[in-house]
C-alpha cells in the first residue's frame, strides 16, 4: 500500500493536530489545568486520548463530559494503558527505550488486540458518549495486527501510530510528522529536541503535523518549546480533517 499524497501547503502553515494523551481519573486535575493553559494560548480543538479501562467514578465521568462540552474531540487510548506482561525481545527493547510498561498491545496477538479495540469503543457507548472515530494505542504501538484486519474487523475509522495515521475506511496510510515533549528525565531532553527539530522541517512539506502532549509536559523541561510550537503551528484542526484537500 503506497502512502497517500501530502496535504497541499497552506500560506498559514501546516495543519496542526493537537492531542492530549493519558486522560484518566488519575490525571483529570492536571489535564484540566493543561487545557486551561492551551485555551489561553488559543489552542482549539484538542483531541483527548481517553483511557477507558481505568476506574472511572460517576464524578470523574461528569468532569470528562464537561471537558468534552468545551468542544474537544474524544478518542480511545488503549484499555488500561498498562501491559499485563512484557512479551518477547521486541517488547522488552521497546519498554526499555520508549514505552516502559504502557504498550499493552505488544503483549497481545491480533485477536487479543481486536478484542481490546472493541472493548475500548464499547465503553464510550456505554457511558453515553458518541463512539470515537480515532484510536491511538499507548506509546503509538499497534502491535501484531495488520492494517487489513484493522480495516476489515476493527471498530474505528482511523488509527494513529508512531509513523502516521491509517485511514481504515479508505485503507490510506498517511505518514505524519509528530512532535513530543515528555522530557520527564534529563536523558530524554536532547533526543526529543533532535526529533522535534527534524519533524518541524518535515511538516513544511507534509502539510500537517501532530503535536502530542502528555498531561505534565507543561511542567517538564521542554514546556517552552511546546508553547513556541503551538504558536508557530497555529492552524489547528481535527484528525478527521487530515484527509481533507481543502
Amino acid at each position: 500500500m503506497s502512502p497517500s499524497p501530502a496535504l497541499p501547503s497552506s500560506p498559514r502553515g501546516p495543519l496542526s493536530l493537537v492531542s492530549m494523551h493519558d486522560v484518566m481519573p488519575e490525571t483529570l486535575r492536571v489535564v484540566e489545568r493543561a487545557l486551561a493553559t492551551l485555551s489561553s494560548l488559543g489552542v482549539q480543538p484538542v483531541t483527548l486520548l481517553v483511557v477507558p479501562g481505568r476506574d472511572w467514578s460517576a464524578p470523574d465521568l461528569t468532569r470528562l463530559r464537561a471537558i468534552a462540552a468545551q468542544g474537544h474531540e474524544l478518542a480511545a487510548h488503549g484499555w488500561r494503558h498498562q501491559a499485563e506482561r512484557i512479551g518477547g525481545l521486541y517488547h522488552r527493547l521497546h519498554a526499555l527505550f520508549l514505552s516502559r510498561t504502557v504498550a499493552e498491545h505488544l503483549a497481545l496477538d491480533a485477536d487479543g488486540i481486536l478484542a481490546l479495540l472493541k472493548r475500548s469503543q464499547d465503553w464510550f457507548i456505554q457511558q453515553g458518549f458518541a463512539p470515537p472515530t480515532l484510536y491511538v494505542p499507548p506509546a503509538w504501538a499497534m502491535g501484531a495486527i495488520s492494517r487489513a484486519r484493522l480495516s476489515d474487523e476493527g471498530p474505528f475509522a482511523r488509527y494513529e501510530v508512531f509513523g502516521g495515521i491509517y485511514e481504515a475506511t479508505t485503507q490510506e496510510w498517511r505518514p505524519t510528522p509528530m512532535l513530543g515533549y515528555e522530557a520527564d528525565t534529563p536523558g530524554r531532553v536532547l533526543p526529543l529536541q533532535l526529533w522535534n527539530a527534524l519533524n518541524r522541517q518535515r511538516a513544511r512539506t507534509a502539510g500537517v503535523i501532530r503535536i502530542g502532549i502528555h498531561p505534565h509536559d507543561l511542567d517538564y523541561a521542554l514546556a517552552k518549546d511546546l508553547k513556541t510550537d503551538l504558536q508557530t503551528f497555529s492552524r489547528y484542526g481535527r484528525y478527521a480533517g487530515h484527509s481533507s484537500r481543502d
